[in-house]
């Protein structure tokens, strides 16, 4: 088997977009809706946007996933040290 459980709603597979983040059961991929999160989309228009194919939950996933990541590789994002 070939997809990896990254969570409860998010899966990835090498032969299902390139190996990216998707939701389970979908070809949506997860950076797709994390940017309508960062544009301030609501989450209920989103959820609408992509025909109910994904739920609260699986955004929440999303977004707790995201968070996870910038607090584990933190120090890959800065661009350049902040003066003293």
């Amino acid at each position: 088997m070939s997809t990896k459980l990254m969570g409860r709603y998010i899966v990835t597979d090498p032969q299902i977009c390139h190996g990216k983040p998707i939701f389970r059961g979908t070809r949506i991929l997860v950076a797709d809706v994390l940017d309508q999160v960062a544009r301030g989309l609501a989450w209920e228009s989103i959820i609408e946007e992509w025909h109910n194919s994904i739920t609260k939950e699986a955004i929440a996933e999303a977004v707790q996933l995201a968070s996870q990541a910038l607090l584990n590789h933190a120090d890959e994002f800065i661009l350049e040290p902040v003066p003293a």
